[in-house]
């Protein structure tokens, strides 16, 4: 199954089944932009805090923090965001708790991956045109991951796309600047010099505007959005 909308979203699995979570991986992650998975509710709350999803589906039982625990701290950073459960048909109580924490939907073990697959392409609506006003008349789309100049569409390189939606995902979550390191890791599986980093940049500034990325002297680049 293939969809544009799925193929736009970041999907954190939480699941300390492995069986599991390389079933779900090879049955429905290829349809997504990014499928991440951890191993336990302590580690899906680091991944969701250092490269934030668009939704997560995770277990309920887990070690060192389950399903419901972690759910809490999501939603305490960004309450929007959809969640769905995995659960066993014992675990009725503990259903009942996952809806006043806020999940969306939940689905009773074993069940069909297209299904699962199915609910999320369900939830296009809530996520809706999800446009980011830039600088100097840049819009990004979230949704469909493409670029417009005044409604003209900008070609993009799968490099210079994922490049400029690290920077709208950290300016989103507050922090803003991303250093040289992180883009280097984010962008290049080998090792990456300075000289080749920035010119990467100058090329994508050459290719968008000066105005739409903003250099900060000894700390990082930037996204500009419109004021």
């Amino acid at each position: 199954m293939r969809n544009k909308f799925l193929k736009s979203l970041r999907v954190l699995l939480v699941e300390d089944e492995t069986s599991l979570s390389r079933l779900l991986k090879n049955a429905i992650g290829d349809n997504f932009y990014k499928f991440s998975i951890a191993n336990d509710g302590r580690e899906g709350l680091e991944l969701f805090k250092q490269f934030p999803p668009d939704i997560v589906i995770t277990d309920i039982n887990m070690p060192k923090m389950n399903g419901l625990e972690m759910a809490k701290e999501i939603k305490a950073i960004d309450n929007g965001i959809p969640i769905i459960i995995l659960s066993a048909f014992s675990e009725t109580e503990k259903l009942l708790n996952a809806i006043d924490v806020g999940v969306v939907k939940y689905f009773i073990k074993p069940f069909d991956p297209d299904e699962l697959l199915e609910y999320i392409i369900s939830l296009e609506e809530h996520f809706g045109e999800r446009n980011i006003q830039l600088r100097d008349g840049y819009v990004y789309n979230k949704t469909k991951r493409t670029l417009y100049k005044k409604s003209r569409y900008v070609a993009l390189s799968k490099k210079e796309r994922e490049f400029l939606e690290l920077l709208i995902e950290y300016y989103e979550n507050e922090v803003y600047i991303v250093n040289d390191e992180i883009i280097k890791k984010r962008l290049w599986e080998d090792e990456v010099s300075d000289d080749r980093l920035r010119t990467f940049i100058r090329r994508f500034r050459v290719k968008t505007s000066k105005e739409l990325i903003k250099n900060v002297k000894s700390e990082g680049y930037q996204i500009v959005i419109a004021s």
